[in-house]
């Protein structure tokens, strides 16, 4: 009876103790940034910051050794891309092309910590980051502010309109994301961070346009975000024995 009840309670405490050592050191994460567009309707090679878009994301991560973690990573914002934000060149206020777009990203990623303190609480620990997911989206694009008597009568446009509509937008895109960041423990359990993630989707169509615009460039966005992280365990600080004085 004894060895049976013993058995029972190992088998009990076993799990118990396993998932204790797994949520060590693991940490969860909020953070609230801007998103940027980077595409057809933007001039600027570092994305449409005319029309930046707030968003936020969470995570969970786990230590692997003192340089690397997994991180599984959600971000959820909007994008989107004006025509008519932009006087230069001047055929972007007469096409003015226009989208908007929901974005929920999901992502598993692994982090560097580059020096090497994902056990330690003190200090600024930079990272760097990179991995692949799925962003799932909906592209809502508007032509219909386009000048008629500009564009109405360039083949060009007016047929690859045709062929974007023919083609959509897709609801799923393949994603890389890219990051760097900086980490800064403000007490054993908070840190607060900083980081910013470009992501690479190999897709023309996040905007709805490609052909009628330029089929040449694929487009991407990225964001910058600070928050908050909360880290469920240290590592062992030892358990202390009373002095017994001869």
């Amino acid at each position: 009876m004894k060895a049976t009840t013993t058995l029972v309670l190992i088998s009990f405490l076993l799990p118990l103790n396993s998932e204790a050592q797994f949520y060590k050191d693991m940490s969860v994460g909020l953070n609230g940034g801007i998103y940027v567009y980077q595409g057809d309707l933007t001039p600027q090679a570092l994305g449409s910051f005319k029309t930046i878009q707030p968003g936020f994301s969470f995570f969970a991560k786990k230590p692997i050794n003192h340089f690397l973690a997994a991180r599984l990573h959600v971000s959820i914002a909007n994008l989107k891309g004006d025509d008519s934000r932009y006087t230069k060149p001047e055929y972007r206020q007469q096409r003015n092309f226009y989208f908007t777009s929901s974005l929920k990203e999901f992502s598993g990623q692994l982090v560097w910590n580059i020096r090497g303190m994902n056990y330690e609480d003190k200090g600024i620990q930079p990272y760097i980051f990179t991995g692949a997911g799925v962003s799932l989206i909906r592209t809502r694009k508007d032509y219909s502010r386009m000048d008629l008597t500009v564009f109405g009568e360039n083949a060009a446009v007016m047929n690859g309109l045709a062929a974007d509509n023919a083609h959509g937008s897709p609801r799923a895109l393949f994603s890389v994301p890219v990051g760097v960041g900086a980490e800064y423990p403000i007490s054993p359990r908070f840190s607060v961070n900083l980081e910013t993630s470009y992501r690479f989707i190999f897709t023309d169509y996040l905007d709805g346009f490609s052909q009628s615009a330029n089929p040449k460039l694929k487009d991407h966005y990225h964001s910058t975000s600070v928050g908050l992280i909360y880290k469920f365990g240290n590592k062992d600080k030892g358990i202390g024995c009373p002095v017994v004085n001869p």
